[in-house]
């Protein structure tokens, strides 16, 4: 007997961390998790930022609480993943959305934006993939990880100078297919998102020096993200419907990614 399709995209009575989830992407897809059903934890730096997240969703009927840490700390991810699981009592879907980006010429790039940047766009991936894990998916043998990758991290740019982000991007992908395969056996699925340009605050600054209007006009589509644009496909990735599918990159770039010579 098939399940109905309302149900594979029910998330009712699961629960959501979502890192950077203050504002921009991260909000995007807490917001969406949470229409469907699941309890969130937003997590981010900024507690300020993350009260008024929380407030939003809330407004929205969504079961919404939240955490202020450094996701680039080791201390902090492991007293987010404690709190989530004591607040919250288990977690079934982490979205590791917390990044950073840092734009230089690559030969005058300053070593510590590189670690910065490396530090919270990989290494807080892994801490928390691994900390959630450990505390909660594996012995349940069950779970939902989302990665926020980048078409950057699919090829190089031109106008863009984002050496260390593109390179950070980069192993995302790969960090992403080479769980999924170690923690399939778990019952974990793994998979990445690579949204295209969105605006946010991280990307303000490129969208002001290049224009929307030209970075339209490089995706099939004629636009770049909006609001809406990651909702369907973190659903997907969190709900019964994704079961079968880990290890996976999906670029949600209007086109931009399989355009070649844009």
């Amino acid at each position: 007997m098939s399940t109905p399709v309302q149900q594979l995209f029910d998330l009712t009575g699961k629960t959501a961390l979502v890192t950077g989830g203050s504002r921009g992407l991260g909000l995007q897809i807490a917001e969406a998790l949470g229409e469907a059903g699941a309890k969130i934890m937003l997590t981010s730096r900024k507690a300020a930022d993350l009260e008024e997240a929380a407030a939003a969703l809330q407004a929205k009927g969504i079961d919404t609480r939240w955490i202020a840490a450094d996701a680039s700390q080791p201390a902090d991810v492991h007293r987010v993943v404690a709190d989530t699981m004591e607040r919250l009592g288990r977690i079934d879907i982490l979205v590791n959305n917390a990044g950073a980006t840092w734009g230089a010429p690559a030969e005058d790039h300053p070593l510590e934006a590189w670690d910065k940047v490396m530090n919270l766009n990989i290494r807080s991936l892994f801490l928390f993939a691994q900390a959630v894990a450990k505390a909660s998916m594996i012995p349940r043998k069950s779970g939902r990880i989302i990665n926020i990758a980048s078409i950057a991290g699919l090829g190089g740019s031109i106008e863009v100078k984002f050496i260390a982000y593109g390179t950070s991007k980069g192993a995302v992908v790969n960090f992403t297919r080479t769980l999924a395969a170690e923690w399939g056996p778990y019952g974990i699925t793994v998979n990445a998102l690579a949204p295209g340009f969105f605006p946010s605050k991280m990307t303000q600054g490129v969208l002001k020096t290049i224009g929307v209007d030209k970075l339209a006009a490089h995706a099939p589509l004629r636009r770049i993200g909006d609001d809406d644009d990651l909702k369907g496909a973190a659903l997907l990735f969190a709900a019964p419907a994704g079961k079968h599918i880990t290890g996976q990159i999906l670029a949600v770039d209007g086109g931009v990614s399989c355009a070649v010579g844009g």
